[in-house]
């Protein structure tokens, strides 16, 4: 079994700085990758992934279909998957540790409730504290046993597999994990499953569904799938991932004279919400859809430096960007005017309280800022710098890497405790930072 890392650890101090310049590529997208490894572990024959994002929450991934069995060869961003076919998955023989990912485990209860034997999974310590029950209860609706602390609504959870039924289930919020753990678990489950959501989520599963085979269809905000047990592997290129490259693209926008490109990035449509904020932001971004690879849409992102001004952002803007609420606070502290952020209480249970946690950064570094129910009113200083200090990332790897934007932007610079929270998505993100930055 392997050791979670201790994502609390290390403190990396940014220094001021001025705008970014240059052109770079971001790691490849880690929600792309995630399914990638699932799929190709129970498809039949291999599957060859070119991308793939070394992050520690992708390698919980690997290791977990390690533990069923699957062949997995890993040289750098090439992973090859000599896939089992869903019925070839074996017991695992020690409990699955995931890490700190959330991705990681929801997917896999809905793939193991239909599996034909006893699993458990754990994670580490802020893992733990993040719930399940979003998806345990659909999942039990399809006949799927499921126990654990908080009767299957915090890890420890096991999952004893068996026969699961399909089922028709409006989900109470757009959320690509509950999505996919459905769909996977409608894979080997009698009949249809349909999900409808009330808003789109990102369809990275779908999309890559249809690739291996699945009878997948998708209508609006719905989705339906029939049963099958025959996957056929393939190769999958994962693009750069858009949640990574935001914190450029933000760091860039901020500072007049920045210029800097970013080469083929995923911008796939429920995801490029953060580009489409900071274009009302007042942002100059350019994207060249220039390519399709394995189903999914990528381009290049030229971003020059800007005046940002504040805006209102809500819940149905947000949703295109939740992983980048962080950053946005980021692009807010420093913009002309009031920010105002509302329908975000959905980031009151990842991997911190990431709206408390927000507001605790910006007001450590100076940034006058208001924390509310679901979201945050933040007072932009007009492009003028913050103090600057120290700041806790809470063991989040957005958090941490956000403030070390807004450690640009400051007079004294930050110190991030918790800076190895960074290498769950974004492994060499202080690297490339230092080699972008100007000044």
């Amino acid at each position: 079994m392997i050791q979670a890392k201790d994502i609390f650890s290390g403190t990396e101090r940014v220094l001021p700085g001025g705008g970014l310049k240059g052109e770079i590529t971001v790691p490849g997208d880690k929600s792309i990758s995630h399914r990638a490894v699932i799929l190709g572990s129970i498809a039949e024959g291999p599957t060859e992934i070119e991308g793939f994002l070394e992050g520690e929450d992708n390698l919980s991934t690997i290791e977990a279909f390690r533990l069923m069995g699957v062949g997995i060869e890993r040289d750098g961003g090439r992973v090859s998957v000599l896939g089992r076919g869903i019925e070839g998955l074996s017991e695992p023989d020690d409990v699955i540790n995931a890490g700190n990912s959330g991705t990681t485990t929801r997917l896999l209860l809905g793939l193991l409730a239909g599996r034909p034997f006893f699993s458990a999974i754990t994670g580490d310590a802020s893992l733990r504290k993040r719930p399940m029950k979003r998806v345990v209860d659909p999942l039990r609706k399809m006949g799927a046993l499921i126990t654990g602390r908080n009767d299957g609504g915090l890890l420890p959870i096991a999952v004893f597999g068996r026969r699961l039924k399909g089922i028709e289930y409006r989900t109470p919020v757009a959320s690509a994990q509950l999505k996919s753990a459905l769909l996977l678990a409608g894979l080997s489950a009698d009949g249809e499953t349909v999900i409808e959501e009330p808003e789109k989520s990102r369809d990275h599963t779908e999309r890559m569904l249809e690739l291996f085979g699945a009878d997948i269809k998708s209508s609006g905000n719905a989705v339906s799938l029939k049963s099958t047990n025959r996957l056929k592997g393939c190769k999958i290129i994962v693009p750069g991932d858009i949640s990574s490259a935001a914190f450029f693209l933000t760091g860039a926008a901020l500072a007049p004279g920045s210029e800097l490109l970013i080469r083929q990035v995923g911008i796939n449509p429920p995801r490029v919400g953060i580009i489409d904020l900071l274009r009302k932001m007042g942002g100059s971004i350019e994207v060249d859809a220039g390519s399709v690879a394995s189903g999914e849409p990528a381009g290049n992102i030229l971003v020059r430096g800007s005046r940002l001004r504040g805006v209102e952002i809500t819940g149905p803007e947000l949703l295109p960007a939740i992983d980048e609420f962080p950053i946005l606070c980021v692009a807010a502290a420093f913009a002309e005017g009031t920010t105002r952020i509302s329908g975000a209480m959905e980031l009151r249970v990842k991997e911190s309280d990431r709206i408390a946690a927000m507001s605790e950064c910006l007001s450590a570094i100076g940034v006058r800022n208001t924390e509310t129910e679901d979201g945050m009113i933040i007072e932009g200083t007009g492009g003028k710098r913050a103090r600057g200090g120290s700041i806790r990332s809470r063991g989040d790897h957005r958090i941490a890497m956000a403030m070390a934007i807004a450690a640009l932007m400051t007079e004294e610079g930050v110190n991030i405790e918790g800076a190895g929270s960074v290498d769950v998505s974004f492994p060499g993100f202080f690297g490339l930072l230092g080699r972008t930055r100007v000044g």
